[in-house]
Formats: structure tokens, C-alpha cells, sequence
């Protein structure tokens, strides 16, 4: 079986079934990509438009509160979505789950670009979008978890790194996308256009992507070592969850630690865009500035989450998240400095350092690591969960760090700074304490869960392998 092999071509398999890590890369970028433009459509328009159009009221305030927390709404329902989708993916394939969360994206962004507006149904219209905007929270959940999930098991073991990076590189490529092409319909058209139909057009311009993506998924295979999985006749867990939660209880808590390092993002690119354009904070610069500064940042993402994704397979994904992490906790203070200078130049050299650079090293890398931590019969529930609970967890960061440090507040980047660098300290020693998987191919490890006498004196002491294989026991 060629496992180690580098190659890119289709492996033919033992069992006659071949893994095409190319295919599958292609399939898990463009999925993310569709599935996190409509995902980071909402968002954008949440604060453009749906404030005026679904949650009108003579206080400006109170409705972009509202209607902000229609966004929020989508981060509540993923946990739920990861354990649906997450059983699903582990009992009846990984290309199932992905197409269904796929379409059922799209159905709910097509949508939303077809409701009526307040003043003609009145509080129907802001709850038909909630309901929506649950359904996105919904599906987004299953999709990087299955994604990732497909490719690693297509890919050989010396690239898996590699391959798996292309579907976070797909999550950057979506937002870029929802920004370039809903920013220049508000710019361009007359505002009461743009308010009237003009917002609509990227929401329904997703059915069109959707089915280019449908079938581009398709045509992937399921991978051969799952198929072999089934055809063998091992037993699926009936509930994964509760298989999660019996053998693996320590590996989804560190795994949820792990997924806080996403306090970088929060702290530069939403905390971040308050602080700066704010009155409160009397930074003054504009918003239009600071949608620049995103999108250089994802910009800068694209181009260094493939670089770290094959750095991971040669020099291990543990350090590289580590040094990411760390890394870019202690410089997002130096970032919300830049912004106090009132520096613009200084910004986009801080953000393209802090949010392009080292938290793309741990961005790129977790996926794979995520996956690699849970056998096969649970690895999309594994990581659809830990990753999306973390995430839901995660998203009351910048709350917190506004109620630490409100307007007026002395010191903010130094308050923020802090804070950020402490809960990626916690992260880093999560990490820390799950074993290393460089050098292990997926059967390897799926063995040494099996059987802990197979472990050799060295893996023995890797921190969490043996006491995690010990509690799981034979798969179930």
C-alpha cells in the first residue's frame, strides 16, 4: 500500500480502490469556499443593509444591534449541526455529508435573497431570517469537518498536511469573495437600489455556485480505507456522539482549547475594527479602511496557508501550531498599538504579520492534527464538534474584551494584548499535551487506539496517546 508515497497521482489501493488526494483537495477548497461565501455573505450584509430592511426603528443603534445578532445566531446553532452532520458524515459516508450540507447552504442563502422586507410582512420577515441564518449555522458545521476529513483519508501520509490546507485555504477564498462582490453592488448603485434589489444579487447568485460545487462533489469518491471500513462489516457507533464522549473525553476538551487560538482573529479583525473606527475610542479611522485591512489579511492568508500546510508534514503540526499560536497572541497587542498610532501603513504591515503569518501557522496545520486525533468511526463527529463548540465558545471573546476594556479605557492594547496572549497560552499547552502524529500513518494510529501494546517505548510517553488508547479500547 503506498502511503508514504509524496506523489500526487491516484494511489491504487490494496483493496483495489484509489485515493486521489487532487480531487478530493479540489472538491474540500471549492466546497469551503461556496459554503463560507454565503457564510460571510450574511455577515457583511448584516451590517450593510439588514439593519434599514428587516429591523427598522427610529434608533440606528438598537437595530444594527439586532440585526448583528442575527449573525450571532448562526455560531449558536453550529454545536448542534456538528453532532447531526458529524454522526451523519461517520455512519453513511463523508461525500454524503458534504453534499447535503452543501445544498442545504444553499438553499438557505438562496433565501435569504428572496424574503420580503419588514414594511411589507412586518415581524415576519426578521424571523424568517432568523430561522435562515439557523439553518447556515446549521450546515456550515458539517462542512470543514467532512472536508477536511475526505482529504485526509485520500491523502498519502507524508503530504496529508498539505492536501488538508486547501480546505482552510477555501474559507479565506469565500470571504474574499462575498467582500468582492457585494461591496461594489453598495458602492456603485444608488443606495435606495441597493436597499431595494441590489443586495439580493450575491444571495441568489449562490444557486448558481452551489450546483457548479454539487457537482464537482459528486464526483469524488468516498475514500478507499472508509469504504473497506464498512465493506468489513465493523460496527458504526449508533450514536457517535456518546462514543465521543465514553473514549475520547480528553482529546475533544484539549481539541477545544486548541480551537481558542482563534482569539488572534477575534482580537485583530473584530475587536480590532471597533477599536479603530469606533467614536468611543477616538482612533477615527473609517470603516471603508478597515474593510481594506481585512481583506488584505485574507489575502495574506491564501497565499501562506499551503506554505504551512506542507511545512507541517516535514517538521511536524504540534510545533508549527504552537509557534503560531504563542506567536501570534503576543504580537495582536503590537497590532491594536499599530492602530492606536493611527497609523494606517503600520497596520496592514502588523495584520499581514499577525493574522497572515503566524496565525495561518496554526490555521493551516489544525485541521489535519484535529483529525488525526480521533479514529476513523468518529473523526468527523470528533472534530465537527470540538471545532464548533470552541468556535461558539470563541465568539464571546470580543464581548469580553469590549466589557475589559470599554471606551475610555487606558491602555486597550495592552489590556487586549494580554488577555489574547493568555488564552493562546492555554491553547498552546492544550497542544502540548496531545500526541505528536508526525511520521504515523492513519493506520498506524488507528492500530495503536486498537491495541495499546503495539505502542513503541517512544509513543508510549507521548503526552495523552497511551492514556486516551488505554480508555478507547477496541473500536466499536
Amino acid at each position: 500500500m503506498s502511503t508514504t508515497s509524496g506523489k500526487t497521482r491516484p494511489i491504487l489501493e490494496a483493496d483495489g480502490g484509489r485515493r486521489d488526494p487532487k480531487k478530493a483537495a479540489m472538491s474540500g477548497w471549492i466546497g469551503s469556499a461556496l459554503e463560507y461565501y454565503d457564510f460571510a455573505l450574511y455577515s457583511l450584509a448584516a451590517t450593510l443593509v439588514f439593519p434599514a430592511i428587516f429591523f427598522p426603528t427610529e434608533n440606528p443603534t438598537v437595530a444594527i444591534i439586532a440585526s448583528l445578532a442575527t449573525y450571532a445566531v448562526g455560531y449558536v446553532s453550529r454545536p448542534v449541526g456538528a453532532v447531526v452532520l458529524g454522526a451523519y458524515g461517520d455512519r453513511h459516508g463523508r461525500k454524503q455529508v458534504l453534499v447535503f450540507a452543501m445544498l442545504l447552504m444553499g438553499f438557505a442563502t438562496f433565501a435569504v435573497g428572496l424574503l420580503p422586507t419588514y414594511g411589507q410582512v412586518g415581524i415576519l420577515a426578521p424571523a424568517l431570517l432568523v430561522i435562515l441564518r439557523l439553518i447556515q449555522g446549521f450546515a456550515v458545521a458539517g462542512e470543514l469537518g467532512g472536508a477536511s476529513a475526505m482529504i485526509v483519508e485520500h491523502s498519502p501520509d507524508a503530504r496529508r498536511g498539505f492536501f488538508a490546507s486547501f480546505s482552510l485555504q477555501g474559507t479565506q477564498v469565500g470571504s474574499i469573495l462575498a467582500t468582492a462582490v457585494l461591496l461594489p453592488l453598495s458602492a456603485l448603485l444608488p443606495a435606495d437600489q441597493f436597499q431595494a434589489w441590489g443586495w439580493r444579487v450575491p444571495f441568489l447568485l449562490s444557486a448558481f455556485v452551489i450546483l457548479a460545487g454539487y457537482v464537482i462533489r459528486r464526483r469524488v469518491q468516498e475514500p478507499p480505507a472508509y469504504l473497506a471500513h464498512s465493506e468489513q462489516g465493523k460496527a458504526k457507533p449508533r450514536f457517535p456522539l456518546v462514543d465521543l464522549l465514553r473514549s475520547y473525553p480528553w482529546v475533544l476538551v484539549r481539541c477545544v482549547l486548541m480551537t481558542f487560538t482563534n482569539v488572534i482573529g477575534m482580537a485583530t479583525l473584530i475587536f480590532g475594527v471597533s477599536y479603530a473606527t469606533q467614536k468611543g475610542y477616538g482612533i477615527g479611522f473609517s470603516s471603508s479602511e478597515f474593510l481594506w485591512v481585512t481583506l488584505v489579511a485574507n489575502i495574506a492568508a491564501v497565499a501562506t496557508i499551503p506554505l504551512f500546510g506542507g511545512l507541517s508534514d516535514k517538521i511536524g503540526r504540534r510545533m508549527l501550531m504552537v509557534a503560531g499560536g504563542i506567536g501570534g497572541g503576543l504580537l495582536a497587542g503590537g497590532y491594536l498599538w499599530a492602530i492606536e498610532q493611527k497609523s494606517l501603513a503600520l497596520v496592514f504591515v502588523c495584520i499581514v504579520v499577525v493574522q497572515g503569518i503566524f496565525f495561518q501557522m496554526w490555521n493551516a496545520t489544525f485541521a489535519t492534527f484535529f483529525q488525526e486525533q480521533f479514529p476513523m468511526r468518529i473523526r468527523v463527529t470528533g472534530f465537527a464538534v470540538s471545532q464548533n463548540l470552541g468556535l461558539m465558545i470563541a465568539s464571546f471573546f470580543p464581548s469580553v474584551f469590549t466589557a475589559v476594556a470599554p471606551p475610555g479605557t487606558a491602555n486597550v492594547p495592552l489590556v487586549i494584548g494580554l488577555t489574547t496572549f493568555g488564552i493562546c497560552v492555554v491553547a498552546a499547552l492544550a497542544t502540548l499535551l496531545s500526541p505528536d502524529t508526525r511520521g504515523k500513518s492513519l493506520e498506524d494510529l488507528e492500530a495503536h487506539r486498537a491495541d495499546p501494546e503495539s505502542l513503541t517505548s517512544h509513543e508510549a510517553h507521548e503526552p495523552g496517546f497511551a492514556r486516551e488508547s488505554e480508555r478507547a479500547g477496541a473500536p466499536r
